[in-house]
Formats: C-alpha cells, structure tokens, sequence
C-alpha cells in the first residue's frame, strides 16, 4: 500500500492504510466531519471527533487549529477522514500548514454514490470492512 502524492499535504492513502496506521500507533484518524454525520450515519471507535466544517451554513470551525494540535502528539501522522474524501483535503492542508504529517484518506467513510446516488457500495470507510459503529 503506498501513498500516492498530493499538493499541499503529506499524501492520500488508502483507507486500509490508515487503520493499518492508527493500529500500530503510528496515527490518529481524525474524523472532520460534522457531529451530525458521525451521530446519524456512524463513526470510527477511537477516532477523535473534529468537524473541519460545522453545520449550519458549514463554517469552519474555529477550534479546529487547537483541537487538531491537542489531539495529534509529536511525531504521530494525522490521518484524516470526512464522507467522501473532499473536505478531509482542506483538513490535511490546514494540518500541513500547522506542522503535522497529515494524510487524506481516499473514499472517505461513505465513498461515491453510485448510479443511485446512494453512498456506501462504491468504496469508503465501511464499504472496506474497518471497524466502525452507530449511534
């Protein structure tokens, strides 16, 4: 599994690569997306809960920068993980300006709607079989 480039940020990678990761304490996986998604659609255990947006209106959110900080020790990568992949980006980007090795996961925890427009059977987070949960 190797990390592919990116512009801005340390890499993309795999979501098997970040649990790889985070299994052997090498990372912490941030989750940036809302609470509201993490309540309704699920979540990673142990992950660190961090919106890079909030909901209403989707403005960033201004504890982002500390939490981030507090949550990612020295010389831990920050692996970080949204819904499809997209908002995890600026996150990584934010993170590589802060002085972290940050890591977008690709396909995020849902992956890209399908023909149907439902998420969830075209890769992600839990389209991979990694551990997750509800509510």
């Amino acid at each position: 599994m190797a990390v592919r480039p990116a512009q801005g940020y340390a890499g993309n990678i795999t979501p098997q690569l970040a649990w790889s990761w985070v299994q052997a304490g090498e990372a912490v996986l941030v989750d940036v997306r809302t609470d509201a998604e993490r309540e309704w659609v699920g979540f990673v255990p142990g992950s660190v809960a961090l919106a890079w947006k909030q909901w209403p209106g989707m403005a960033v959110n201004p504890d982002f920068d500390a939490g981030l900080q507090a949550a990612v020790a020295a010389g831990q990568k920050a692996v970080l993980l949204c819904r499809s992949g997209v908002r995890s980006i600026a996150a990584a980007r934010r993170a590589t300006e802060l002085g972290l090795e940050a890591y977008n996961i690709l396909e995020g925890f849902e992956g890209d709607p399908d023909e149907s427009a439902h998420r969830g059977r075209k890769g992600g987070w839990r389209y991979h079989g990694l551990p997750w949960r509800q509510g």
